[in-house]
This record gives C-alpha cells, sequence and structure tokens, in this order.
C-alpha cells in the first residue's frame, strides 16, 4: 500500500529524495552511482517502502539504459585504439580474458553453477567508462598517455559487452534449436542490421542531419529517436535494445554533429540512468546482501587489486614505465554499469538467481568508492608504493619515447568559433602561416563550406558548457571567438575558465562596451572587426606609394 496518492507525486518525491541523497555523496565525495543505488534501497521493500509505480519506473530504467548504450556509440573514437597501437587491444582483451578465467575459478571454487560463475566472472570484467572518463577529466588527465590508454582499452571493454550482450540473447532465445543453429540466425540477423544502417549512414544520415541540425532541439530529438528505435528493432530481431542503441550510435559517430549530440545527452542520459539505479536498488533485499559479504569482499579484493595487477604486466610487456602502467591500471580497479546490466539481464533470462544479481551489485558499491579514492589520490599513492612496483618495468620502457605528447598532426591549436566571413579570413590566415585550425559553428551550411575548403570542422554551440568540456582544451594554445552575440562570448569565456583553460583568448566585439565587457570577464585580446578593418585600410592606403607621393 503507497503512501502516494499517485504514480505523479510519488515520483516527484523520489527525485527530491535522490537530490538530496546525491547532494550528500557529492559533499562526501563519492560517485553519484553509489547515492542512486543507496537511494533505490532506502526507498525499496527493505527499508521505507516508498516505491509502488514499478511500472513507471521500469520503463523509464529501460530508457536510460538504451540512451546509455547510444552515447557510448556516439563517442566511439576508434583514432583513439589505432593511436595507441597494440596496448589497447593487449590490455583491454588480456584484462577481460584474465579476470573472467580467474573470477571463473573463483567462484566455482564458492560452490557456484558453471552459469552463475560465468556470469559473475564476466561482470567483474567491465569497467565504468563514465566514471573514469569524469575522473580523468576532473584531473585534467584525459589527454595524458595513461590518460589515452585507459581511453583505449575501455573501449575495448564497451565492445566486448556488446559481444557479450548478443551472445547471452541468443543463447536465451534459442530454446530447442541447437546452439549452432541459434548462432548463425544471430549472425544472419546481425549482418542484416548491420547493412541496414550502413545504407542510411551512407544515404540517409548525412542529408537527414544536414536539415535537421538548423535546428539543435530537432537534432537532440532525433537523437534520442533514432536510439530508442533501433533499439526497439534490435529487440525485435531477437537482440537487445542495448545493442540496438548502441549500433545507433555507431552510425552517427563518424558525422561533425556527434560531439554536440553527444554533450546535449548526457543530462538526460544521466536522468534516466537514474531511475535505472533506483529501480536496482528497489528490488534488492538487503537480506541477501549480508547473506554474500563474504563472496563479495573477496570478488571486490580481486579486483581492485587484480585488475590493475595484469594491465601492469601487460604494459610492462609492452615497454611501459611502471608509473603509466600503475596510472592506467587503477582505471580497471572497479566494475561498471555495464555489470549491473548484465546481471539485470541475466536475471531476466533466468540464468542467474537474484541472490547472484545482489551479489554482483554488492562488489559494485565496494569496488567503485574504493576506486574513486585510488584514482583521485593515483600520484601520492604511486609514490609509497613506487620502490616495490618496479618490477613490472623493462629495463628499458622505449615504448614511452616521444609518446607523451599527442601526434603532431592531431593537435588543433586553435579552436575558431564562428566560420562566417571574418572567421574564414582568420582560418586561412592562419593556416597559411602553419598553424592548425578546428572550427566550430552550430550552421550547417557553415560547416559544409568549411569541410569543402579542406577546414577541419565540428558542429557545436559556443553557450553550451557540456560541449566545451568535449573539446581538446590542454593542446589548444588559442580560443578565438568570432560570434556576434555579446552573451554566447561571455558564455563561452566562463565555460572556458571554470574547465581550466589555461590558453589564451581572443574575442570578436561589435561595440566598444561588449569589447569592455569582454575584457572584464577575462579575455586576453579583443578584436574589433570593423575598426581592425578600417585601420589595416588606411595604412594601405598611407602605405609606401603615398610616402614617395608626399616626399616629392
Amino acid at each position: 500500500m503507497t503512501i502516494f496518492p499517485d504514480a505523479f507525486t510519488e515520483l516527484a518525491v523520489l527525485l527530491l529524495f535522490a537530490a538530496a541523497v546525491g547532494a550528500l555523496g557529492v559533499r562526501l565525495r563519492q560517485p553519484l552511482i553509489v547515492a542512486f543505488i543507496a537511494v533505490g534501497i532506502l526507498v525499496g521493500p527493505s527499508v521505507l517502502g516508498w516505491v509502488s509505480a514499478n511500472d513507471q519506473i521500469d520503463l523509464l530504467a529501460k530508457f536510460g539504459i538504451a540512451l546509455l548504450l547510444f552515447v557510448v556509440g556516439l563517442k566511439l573514437d576508434l583514432h583513439i585504439i589505432r593511436s595507441m597501437g597494440p596496448v589497447a587491444l593487449a590490455t583491454g582483451l588480456g584484462q577481460v580474458i584474465f579476470t573472467s578465467v580467474i573470477g571463473y575459478l573463483i567462484g566455482s571454487a564458492f560452490g557456484m553453477t558453471p552459469v552463475t560463475a560465468l556470469y559473475v566472472a564476466v561482470a567483474l570484467t567491465f569497467s565504468s567508462t563514465i566514471i573514469i572518463v569524469k575522473l580523468l577529466s576532473d584531473k585534467r588527465e584525459v589527454d595524458t598517455l595513461h590518460g589515452r590508454i585507459a581511453l583505449g582499452f575501455l573501449i575495448v571493454q564497451d565492445l566486448v559487452v556488446v559481444l557479450v550482450m548478443i551472445g547471452l540473447n541468443a543463447l536465451g532465445a534459442s530454446g530447442d534449436v541447437s546452439w549452432t543453429q541459434a548462432a548463425f540466425t544471430v549472425l544472419a540477423k546481425g549482418v542484416g542490421f548491420i547493412l541496414l544502417v550502413g545504407l542510411a549512414m551512407r544515404y540517409l544520415l548525412p542529408r537527414l542531419l544536414h536539415m535537421l541540425s538548423r535546428s539543435q532541439e530537432l537534432l537532440v530529438l532525433f537523437g534520442i529517436a533514432w536510439g530508442l528505435a533501433l533499439a526497439a528493432l534490435g529487440v525485435m530481431l531477437g537482440f537487445s535494445k542495448e545493442v540496438g542503441a548502441f549500433v545507433a550510435g555507431v552510425s552517427l559517430a563518424s558525422t561533425p554533429y556527434r560531439d554536440a549530440l553527444g554533450a546535449r545527452l548526457t543530462s538526460v542520459r544521466d536522468f534516466l540512468l537514474l531511475f535505472f539505479f533506483l529501480d536496482l536498488g528497489a528490488n534488492l533485499d538487503l537480506g541477501l546482501l549480508g547473506a554474500q559479504l563474504v563472496e563479495s569482499l573477496l570478488f571486490s579484493v580481486f579486483v581492485l587489486i587484480g585488475n590493475p595487477l595484469i594491465v601492469m604486466i601487460i604494459m610492462g610487456v609492452l615497454g611501459y614505465r611502471s608509473r603509466t602502467g600503475f596510472l592506467a591500471g587503477l582505471t580497471v580497479a572497479q566494475i561498471s554499469e555495464f555489470s549491473l546490466i548484465l546481471g539485470a539481464l541475466g536475471l531476466s533470462l533466468g540464468h542467474i538467481s537474484s541472490e547472484t544479481m545482489g551479489l554482483i551489485t554488492l562488489v559494485g558499491l565496494i569496488t567503485i568508492s574504493a576506486s574513486t579514492y585510488m584514482i583521485i589520490y593515483s600520484h601520492p599513492l604511486y609514490e609509497r608504493l613506487a620502490p616495490w612496483l618496479r618490477v613490472f618495468e623493462r629495463r628499458q620502457p622505449h615504448r614511452e619515447t616521444g609518446q607523451d605528447s599527442v601526434p603532431h598532426d592531431a593537435v588543433p591549436l586553435v579552436l575558431l568559433f564562428g566560420l562566417g566571413r571574418y572567421g574564414n579570413g582568420i582560418a586561412r590566415a592562419l593556416r597559411d602561416r602553419g598553424w592548425r585550425v578546428l572550427g566550430v559553428d552550430f550552421n550547417p551550411d557553415l560547416l559544409r563550406a568549411g569541410d569543402a575548403m579542406g577546414q577541419r570542422v565540428m558542429f557545436g554551440d559556443a553557450e553550451d558548457p557540456e560541449f566545451i568540456a568535449t573539446l581538446p582544451l590542454a593542446q589548444t594554445h588559442w580560443v578565438v571567438s568570432t560570434a556576434r552575440e555579446r552573451h554566447a562570448n561571455l558564455s563561452l569565456i566562463q565555460s572556458l575558465r571554470g574547465l581550466g583553460y589555461h590558453g589564451r583568448i581572443a574575442i570578436a566585439a561589435q561595440s566598444v562596451d561588449d569589447a569592455a565587457r569582454f575584457e572584464q570577464a577575462g579575455a586576453d585580446l579583443v578584436l574589433m572587426p570593423f575598426a581592425d578593418a578600417a585601420f589595416e585600410a588606411v595604412d594601405r592606403i598611407m602605405g609606401p606609394e603615398f610616402i614617395r607621393e608626399e616626399k616629392s
């Protein structure tokens, strides 16, 4: 019997309660995932018993999972894997295989059935891309060598988890059909699905996105609709909504709109994922969690220590320093939201019990909380452990020679907002002088024109702080804005300074009052297009020819 008069009031109270507990979690420097699962446990039947609108929460949770996989696919950067070479694949696949095998043996030693042990072992292999990227971004370490390596093998893990979900759905749907026949059917459907999406990428999506991008609200709406539509198609084909949503994201990952779209969807994704963790926590039985305490502690220690060790060993063999291996290895010292989604999938398919799901969740709570502190204090931790970590390093760590910086041709030294006449003129002049320029605009026609001239372009809005955070600010010497809107330029300056950008900022002003405001806000250089053009015209008029005539 619910204490709330209707589902709307119940959801409103749950959101308010989640915001309060989330604020407490942030104050205690805990990941919001931990806080939200705790909220689910508190409002569930084991404690307060507030949750009764299970259908509504479950539907919103499914939307959140689909958007999570969509954004992961949208941000799939194969260049990271290529640029990191063997280390991303070796550490990614090596850690997955090692954790799966050892985790399976530990599960079997606890008397688990082979299927249960396999689920637990696989769940232990995946690390949280969301948490790691957030922590590395907060520490300004995304563009460091260990940060790029970590992103590389996290992408490998994301690909593996999608393949695992496809396999599990095929296994669950096989029924009386032989496993070989079921696998062949899944392969045929998968090829057809990929072919269909490939045709859309080639002939439909570029033109459609160009048309829709004239309205950023419409572009975001299409992104959500496209992700959920392919998620539903994935379910119809016998895969899962996660696989369909992931493919939908990948289909848009090569477009110039992916970063702006991903930035706009991040808040929506995080909001909807709240319901997944609420639903997960509300369905947990605290008695079952307590019964799994010993097993969960052992599995947690294995994840916190074993996963970083295998990454350090592999990176040491490949020729990286122990420091790089240690800092990268700490990023796999937890299980991820994918592990919980995998467990929920296994529970829905009847492969594992609620006790096993409780075990996976408790391991997630322990490892996510502990690894957060390990990553935050990674450098002091390494200094204490450095004497014992030299064993993981070759005498000559040749792999690190010249890799502490981003490849020269991949570094955009100038970020240029606004690709109109003035902006394009600046871009051409900078390129002529050997500078690399990355242009940003939200006008699709200007983007297409810039791309046709060989200018690197990206769709985005200077007023969107989440989009600004996705830009390569650590590699940028100058940020130049030729936008006409005063509020857009002020928002850009504020976002750049808030993100810790240490380069220089040049802003084009339309009036003297705007110029004064930009300087006060923190601009290093204010450009006055019309005044500058007038002075240049006078300099040219009053050039050498005029001087010679005056002397004569």
